[in-house]
C-alpha cells in the first residue's frame, strides 16, 4: 500500500472497508473478523476516529501479535501488514469461508462499525451467503472510461470527502467498487455515465395516482440513472405531490409535510439498498395514492429474515452500495432506520408503516386522512368522507399525544434519578430511537421544563419543574 493509497482512505473516512484505530489492541481481531465476513479491508493504526495522525510502529513484536490474532481466528486469516509512512496498515482479504469467528464471537461490518453478529444474524448469513453477489459482478465490455468524472466530483463533494485531484480508477478501488481491471456492478450504478446502457434494471418508476387504486394515473416519471439521481428524483416527486404547511419558528419559515420527510427517505434509500439488483425487467417504485404512499423494491426480505425481526436484524443484501449511501449520510447506522420511521411517524400523529414482504419488498406509509383527501368517483358526499377524516385524524392526534407525554414524563422522571443520563442511555432506557430522544428532549427545553447545564460531554441535565 501506497502513502498516496493511504492518505485517500484517511480523507473518505471509516466506512465498510476503512477502519481508524489510535494504537493496538488485542481486540483488533473483531475488526479483522468483520472484514472477512464482510467485503474485507484496510485497518489504519495511528489513526485517531477524526482523521488526524497519531502514529503507530511496526515493530517485530506488533506483527507477531497480529499475525497470531489472525492465526486464531475460526477459520485462519491471512493478513498483510505494512508501515507507510507513520501508519501501520493492515490489509484483511475477504474471507472464502464465512463466517469467520475471534475468541469473543462472530462480527461483522455495518456501515463504520464493527458489530457482534447476533444468532439471527449469524443463521441469515450460512442461508444468504453468495460466493459472487450482484453487486461486486462486472459488465462485460464496460470500462473505466466510461465512468462519469461528474458524478464522481459530486459524490465526493455530497460524502464531504477531502482530497484533490485523483484518477477515477485509484478512487473507485479505494471505494472497493473496482478490482484492478474492471469496474463493479456497485460502482457502475452510481457513477456510470449511461447506467441504463449496461443495467438495465437501474431504474425507478414514481407515479401518482389519482383516489386510493392503481387505475388513474395522473403523473408519471421514469428515471433511468445512477441510485443517487434516483433518489434524489423520488424526493422532489415526492414534495411535488404531497400536502405541506408552513411554521414560524424564530424567524425562520419551516414546511412540514403530511408525511415527515426523513421517513420517506429512509424508506427511499432501505429500497435502492436493499433490492436485489439480479432481478431483470423489474425497477424500484414509488406509488402516491389518496391515502397512502407506497415504495416497492423487489426482491423480498432477505432468505432468513421474517417481518417479524426486522428492524432488529440488520441484514444488508447490498454492503457496497449502503456504504455508498452510509458516506452520503443518507442511511441510519447500526439498523436503527426501521425504528426512526415508526417513531417519527407516531409522533407526527400518524399510523406506524406497515411492511409487506412478498416476493417484492412494500413499505406502506398511511396519509393524515384530514389532509390527503380528494374527490372520489364513489359517490359519498365530500362533506362525510372529511367528517369522517377529521374524527379519524382527531383520533390518531390524540393517540400520539398521549403517547408523547408519556414518553416525555419518562424522560423527565429518568433525569432526576441520574441528571447525567446521555441520549443513549435515555433511548436503551425507554425503548426508543436516539434521533426520538432527541426529539422529546428539543420539546421539553422549549417548554421551559428542562435545561442543559454545561458542555455535551461533561455536562447535566436539569428539571426545571
Amino acid at each position: 500500500m501506497t502513502p498516496e493509497q493511504v492518505k485517500l482512505l484517511i480523507g473518505e473516512g471509516e466506512g465498510l472497508t476503512v477502519e481508524f484505530k489510535e494504537r493496538y489492541t488485542p481486540r483488533i481481531d473483531e475488526d479483522i473478523v468483520a472484514f472477512a465476513n464482510a467485503r474485507g479491508g484496510t485497518l489504519l493504526l495511528g489513526v485517531r476516529d477524526d482523521g488526524n495522525v497519531c502514529g503507530e510502529r511496526l515493530t517485530n513484536d506488533l506483527k507477531a501479535k497480529v499475525n497470531s490474532l489472525a492465526r486464531n481466528c475460526k477459520p485462519t486469516i491471512a493478513v498483510d501488514l505494512s508501515q507507510v509512512g507513520q501508519i501501520v496498515a493492515i490489509i484483511v482479504p475477504e474471507g472464502m469461508e464465512k463466517p469467520y469467528s475471534c475468541g469473543s464471537g462472530y462480527y461483522r461490518r455495518l456501515d463504520a462499525t464493527t458489530q457482534k453478529m447476533s444468532n439471527d444474524e449469524l443463521r441469515i448469513m450460512f442461508v444468504e451467503n453468495e460466493p459472487l453477489p450482484f453487486e461486486e459482478r462486472t459488465v462485460k465490455g464496460f470500462a473505466f472510461e466510461d465512468i462519469s468524472e461528474a458524478k464522481i466530483q459530486a459524490f465526493i463533494k455530497e460524502a464531504g470527502i477531502l482530497i484533490g485531484s485523483i484518477p477515477v480508477p485509484e478512487f473507485l478501488r479505494s471505494l472497493k467498487v473496482a478490482n484492478e481491471a474492471q469496474v463493479k456492478n456497485a460502482g457502475i450504478l452510481f457513477f456510470a455515465q449511461n447506467v441504463y446502457d449496461h443495467l438495465h434494471q437501474a431504474q425507478m418508476t414514481l407515479l401518482a395516482f389519482k383516489g386510493t387504486d392503481r387505475l388513474h394515473i395522473y403523473d408519471r416519471r421514469d428515471v433511468r440513472d445512477d441510485l443517487l439521481t434516483q433518489f434524489n428524483e423520488a424526493v422532489a416527486f415526492l414534495k411535488k405531490h404531497l400536502n405541506v404547511r408552513s411554521e414560524i419558528r424564530g424567524v425562520d419559515r419551516e414546511d412540514i409535510y403530511e408525511i415527515p420527510l426523513e421517513v420517506l427517505r429512509e424508506g427511499l434509500v432501505n429500497a435502492l439498498m436493499h433490492r436485489d439488483y439480479s432481478i431483470t425487467g423489474t425497477q424500484v417504485s414509488v406509488e402516491i395514492y389518496d391515502d397512502r404512499v407506497e415504495i416497492v423494491n423487489p426482491g423480498g426480505l432477505p432468505k432468513g429474515l421474517t417481518v417479524q425481526t426486522l428492524g432488529t436484524v440488520s441484514i444488508r443484501r447490498n454492503e457496497l452500495i449502503a456504504d455508498l449511501f452510509f458516506r452520503l449520510r443518507k442511511v441510519e447506522r447500526i439498523g436503527m432506520g426501521i425504528r426512526k420511521m415508526k417513531d417519527t411517524m407516531i409522533a407526527a400523529g400518524l399510523r406506524e408503516p406497515t411492511f409487506k414482504p412478498d416476493g417484492f419488498f412494500r413499505v406502506i406509509f398511511h396519509r393524515s386522512p384530514g389532509l390527503a383527501m380528494k374527490e372520489s368517483p364513489s359517490g359519498i358526499a365530500e362533506t362525510e368522507k372529511r367528517a369522517g377524516a377529521k374524527t379519524a385524524q382527531k383520533t390518531a392526534q390524540k393517540t400520539a399525544q398521549k403517547t408523547a407525554q408519556k414518553t416525555a414524563q419518562k424522560i423527565l422522571d429518568a433525569i432526576r434519578q441520574n441528571p447525567e443520563i446521555n441520549r443513549q442511555e435515555l433511548a436503551k432506557a425507554l425503548g426508543i430511537t436516539d434521533s426520538g430522544v432527541k426529539y422529546h428532549l428539543k420539546k421539553l427545553q422549549d417548554k421551559g421544563l428542562l435545561r442543559r447545564v454545561g458542555p455535551d460531554k461533561g455536562g447535566h441535565w436539569e428539571v426545571i419543574r
